[in-house]
């Protein structure tokens, strides 16, 4: 401790005779009159160059950007004043980027006091995971030859295929879920019935026309051109492959499709289901009760998913074998629809859950044999006249 304060006693005098630090000098008059011009100068150009008029943003972009937005968030009361905000903010963003551009490559800002707050405003960075460098050049041609040589995407079946199933399944779904709410209200059975049929009925359509175009293809002649023979069976997974996503398209639109009726934030194409309330000894109860009805409306998930799985690649019908296309819907697809389905359920049966309990509340005492017993007791016991009466 001696030690230390002695060292501390010493460096403090050191401090307090150490020469004062000179002062720092001050630039000449004429030199602070430059700096300050210069300063004005490059304010004013700035201002200058950021009220140039900007090109508008192409009105085919702004579309064009409107259309990568989901369907599902384009629609409700407030889309068009959402759609206004949505443009406007774009419009605004895209007019800043070209004042910063022409600001930046207009003007340089000086190394001057003053201007060290200014914002120079720079201009946007490039998207990330995107490299726009050399390096990426060759292993982007070795990708595009491999992808030459075993997806034969430029092949005209591939693109007949294509053409095919675009015309096919733009609109098409496998069950017609418009009229559902227009049939009035229906049982679990009938809804299963008419589930039932009009999958077989899209099944068999796609069969007879989708399916046999395809086939049509590469049944001719011509249909293998300049396609090597160690590429032909390569060539004929690509066409599974695209079938297959084709189909598992129309399977997943569909499920969406039944899916959305029950949106609990639009009840103008929800289902209606006819229950009863019925007595079935002595106790009160619907019919069909809640856990039917969630079972009826997850088997149209499982009937949709369950359609379309037995169909036979191109190679296999050709070579008689018995290869089918992967066509079953992805797990996560159907974990949605379930849990969505299960959760909406709930939510539209809360009313008639809570009639029920209300009923059976006022109503059921007279049932479930408690009126009865009361009678029996009541008659068992002795009364007065009034009280008879």
């Amino acid at each position: 401790i001696d030690r230390a304060l002695k060292v501390y006693q010493r460096s403090m005098e050191e401090k307090y005779h150490r020469n004062p630090v000179p002062p720092v000098p001050q630039l000449p008059s004429t030199v602070r009159k430059y700096f300050f011009i210069l300063t004005v100068n490059y304010l004013f150009m700035k201002k200058c160059v950021e009220s140039n008029p900007v090109v508008p943003i192409p009105q085919q972009w702004l579309m064009s950007i409107l259309t990568l937005v989901p369907q599902s968030l384009m629609k409700g009361k407030d889309r068009d004043l959402l759609t206004e905000k949505l443009l406007g903010e774009i419009i605004r963003d895209y007019e800043m980027s070209m004042r910063r551009f022409m600001v930046r490559n207009v003007l340089i800002k000086p190394d001057v006091k003053g201007l060290e707050d200014e914002d120079e405003a720079p201009l946007p960075l490039l998207p990330l995971g995107l490299d726009f460098s050399r390096p990426w050049h060759n292993s982007f041609i070795q990708a595009k030859n491999k992808i030459l040589s075993n997806l034969h995407i430029l092949h005209p079946t591939m693109k007949a295929v294509l053409d095919f199933g675009y015309a096919a399944f733009s609109t098409f779904l496998i069950v017609d879920f418009s009229s559902f709410r227009l049939k009035g209200p229906i049982d679990c059975e009938s809804l299963k019935t008419d589930v039932l049929l009009s999958c077989s009925k899209a099944e068999e359509k796609i069969l007879n026309t989708w399916y046999q175009r395809i086939l049509g293809v590469f049944t001719q002649k011509d249909a293998l051109n300049g396609v090597k023979p160690d590429q032909v069976d390569s060539l004929y997974n690509c066409v599974a492959t695209l079938m297959s996503v084709q189909l598992k398209e129309v399977l997943r639109r569909t499920v969406e499709a039944f899916v959305k009726l029950f949106d609990t934030e639009d009840r103008n194409c929800l289902p209606l289901f006819k229950m009863e309330l019925i007595l079935d000894e002595e106790k009160m109860e619907f019919y069909p009760n809640f856990q039917d009805l969630e079972e009826a409306i997850l088997f149209v998930v499982n009937c949709i998913g369950e359609t379309l799985q037995n169909i036979q690649t191109v190679h296999s019908w050709l070579m008689g074998g018995t290869t089918t296309l992967d066509t079953e819907l992805p797990d996560h697809v159907v974990v949605w629809a379930t849990s969505t389905l299960k959760k909406s359920i709930r939510d539209n049966l809360e009313g008639p859950k809570e009639y029920f309990e209300n009923y059976v509340e006022r109503y059921g005492w007279l049932v479930d044999g408690t009126a009865h017993a009361r009678v029996e007791r009541f008659e068992a016991e002795e009364h007065s006249f009034d009280e008879y009466t």
